[in-house]
């Protein structure tokens, strides 16, 4: 991801920003430019709390370029408190611990490294709620 992009992303990437519709009260993450529900183009930002639960998940082992040297890494469907769905790669748990229902947490972690003097990209990735881990991955 280019610099330019990396910052416009910010409020999303490392804090969980969506939008919510002040119609019909209607939540998003990534956020939207129009309600998917009732059409309405008056959305708001809405700060996520960043707890929910892993509704479904798989473990990568062909990673795509620039994530080689994480595999086997868990990718997985979070399903938000409030609501919304998205996916993230999982972090601090061991593939073998991994559960449907889990509850789960937002941490901000390294998601690539463009070599040793390359730009490095942080964002979210969720851990099991309450972990102590401090392992920065």
């Amino acid at each position: 991801m280019d610099i330019p992009r990396n910052w416009r992303l910010r409020e999303q990437r490392y804090r969980l920003e969506g939008t919510r519709c002040t119609e019909c009260a209607a939540l998003y993450f990534p956020p939207r430019e129009v309600c998917r529900a009732c059409r309405s183009r008056a959305l708001e930002p809405y700060l996520f709390q960043g707890e929910g639960t892993l509704f479904s998940y798989t473990v990568v082992y062909q990673a795509p370029e620039g994530f080689g040297e994480q595999v086997p890494y868990a990718v997985g469907l979070v399903e938000l408190a409030e609501g919304p769905r998205l996916t993230a790669m999982l972090s601090d748990v061991e593939l073998d611990e991994l559960a449907i229902g889990l509850p789960l947490e937002m941490v901000i972690r390294k998601i690539t490294e463009e070599g040793e003097t390359g730009m490095i990209s942080y964002g979210y990735k969720f851990r099991i709620r309450g972990s102590l881990s401090s392992t920065f991955h």
